[in-house]
């Protein structure tokens, strides 16, 4: 393809992992007239489940609601493993021919709107020699993640050239790392961590999670006895559907329950390790935070093995902070000294939307941090792109799922009522702004500062809860008076304000 002639498509897919592999499935079946591809910066599908390679690394979802809905897990287990996830992305991909629509190794760095010609103008790098190739588009759909894939986020940690082990981080995590037999140390006490301990405790000496403070951890089954008695009984798509219902209701009454009483969560958690670790273990120490659950994500331990690998005397957790790292290992705070030949810093992402994508709407910069999320898919005041972001209280796929159901919504009434543009409008300026994500996890807090806002009201609310949402990106309105419609040829404005009936019905299968 020629650099100075761009190619020019419908709709332009950013990234074929979970939530692209979805987007693209729904384009294709509701849209099938619509030109479009996929760009993929890295050489292969997956996204998370391509790119991180660390011992046990698995979902920390249930699989009948993290997978798609179009398309049953098969599988027995409902906390699976990476390569099966990558196994599942890449099967549901083939099957609906979609994998001939990704260009790999294309790194998209720059989208420019123009008004003139009602379409983006997008700019990608193509492999290690970085050749530019440029594409445009009438609807950008990013489908990024959220966080930054070259990098992870370690802090300074005094002392760190001194320690002659390894010090590796879990997002570029080595090939030929030799483990067994070793003395291991992870700093860190999130889902990563909770994974690699049980996991490393298998081969290691011995392995030691250091936190600088408590953590919950639900321990759950890796297998969900109710899906096995459904698919006994009923055919595999409606024992698929039941036992995500299920799981979805199950989890929004967690965590509703979480935020109303959170005391009775708090004894549940609590208990939950008591009975897994002993009366003899202190668990008040460990495993009783200062935060309320959900503040930060409840981390899983499937079918208890973080607990089982304490309890076997393979594991143990520390609750300290770090003084320096020495030529051995960490010397705490504490005066303790944490032996170790490898250190493993499980210290979280960096958040990053869009992937570092620079945005420009007819020359001008768009901060995402002056913007408003609409409908938690789309951005005021930048037209023809919406973003697959999941929730942080559930399964990731449950919420990229509906926002895909409603972008080919959008595009079928764009498409039936002769628009070329659609951009979401704050209609009321003195609507009150919040943080976008309501989590306290460190990740977020250090990300908030360059993430969108959200509203007060809807649509520009974001309620992390799948039952309104469905009501509202699946079944209702696609004319809202925040959607403001052009045509380009007239340049004529057409705020949308009749109901969408042919279009809603045309796509309320999903």
């Amino acid at each position: 393809m020629s650099t100075s002639t761009p190619e020019h498509l419908d709709v332009l897919i950013i990234g074929a992992g979970l939530s692209g592999i979805g987007a693209a499935y729904h384009l294709k079946t509701f849209c099938p007239t619509r030109t479009y591809a996929i760009l993929e910066s890295r050489e292969a599908i997956g996204g998370t489940w391509d790119l991180f390679r660390y011992p046990g690394i698995r979902s920390d979802s249930d699989m009948f609601t993290l997978g798609y809905r179009f398309r049953p897990w098969r599988d027995g287990r409902a906390i699976a493993d990476g390569p099966s996830i990558k196994a599942y992305i890449e099967e549901t991909a083939a099957e609906h021919g979609i994998t001939d629509k990704i260009r790999f190794r294309h790194r998209v760095m720059r989208a420019e709107w123009s008004s003139a010609d009602a379409r983006w103008h997008v700019t990608a790098e193509v492999g290690p020699e970085r050749t530019p190739v440029h594409y445009t588009c009438k609807f950008l759909y990013t489908c990024t993640g959220y966080y930054d894939y070259a990098s992870g986020y370690t802090p300074e940690f005094p002392g760190r050239e001194t320690f002659r082990g390894q010090v590796v981080h879990p997002q570029h995590w080595p090939d030929d790392l030799d483990y067994e037999g070793k003395r291991v140390v992870v700093i860190g006490s999130g889902a990563t961590a909770i994974t690699l301990v049980p996991a490393m405790a298998e081969k290691a000496l011995h392995v030691t999670m250091l936190q600088r403070s408590p953590t919950y951890i639900a321990s759950l089954p890796g297998r969900d006895a109710i899906a096995g008695m459904l698919r006994r009984l009923l055919p595999d798509g409606a024992a698929y559907a039941a036992t995500r219902w299920k799981n979805v209701l199950v989890g929004m009454f967690f965590y509703d329950l979480a935020r109303k009483r959170p005391g009775v969560v708090k004894h549940f958690l609590r208990k939950g390790a008591r009975r897994s670790l002993g009366e003899d273990f202190d668990v008040d120490k460990h495993f009783k935070p200062r935060y309320e659950p959900w503040d930060e994500r409840v981390c899983v331990a499937p079918d208890g093995d973080f607990f089982r690998a304490i309890r076997k005397k393979r594991a143990s957790v520390v609750t300290d902070t770090i003084d320096t790292f020495t030529e051995t290992g960490i010397r705490l705070s504490s005066g303790e000294h944490l032996d170790a030949d490898i250190i493993v810093t499980a210290t979280g992402l960096n958040a990053k939307l869009f992937a570092g994508l620079e945005l420009f709407v007819d020359g001008e910069r768009v901060d995402l941090a002056k913007s408003t999320a609409y409908k938690g898919m789309m951005y005021s005041d930048v037209p023809n792109l919406a973003s697959a972001v999941g929730y942080t209280n559930a399964s990731w796929t449950l919420k990229c799922d509906l926002i895909a159901e409603h972008v080919v919504r959008i595009l079928n009434h764009m498409r039936d009522r002769g628009y070329d543009s659609v951009t979401p409008r704050v209609r009321d300026a003195s609507m009150p702004t919040e943080p976008l994500i309501g989590l306290r996890s460190g990740y977020v807090k250090r990300a908030l500062h360059t993430l969108p806002k959200q509203g007060t009201r809807a649509p520009w609310r974001l309620h992390q809860n799948y039952v309104k949402d469905l009501y509202m990106l699946r079944f209702g309105r696609v004319d809202e008076p925040e959607l403001e419609f052009e045509r380009a040829r007239t340049g004529k404005t057409a705020p949308s304000r009749e109901h969408s009936r042919v279009v809603a019905n045309g796509a309320s299968h999903a």
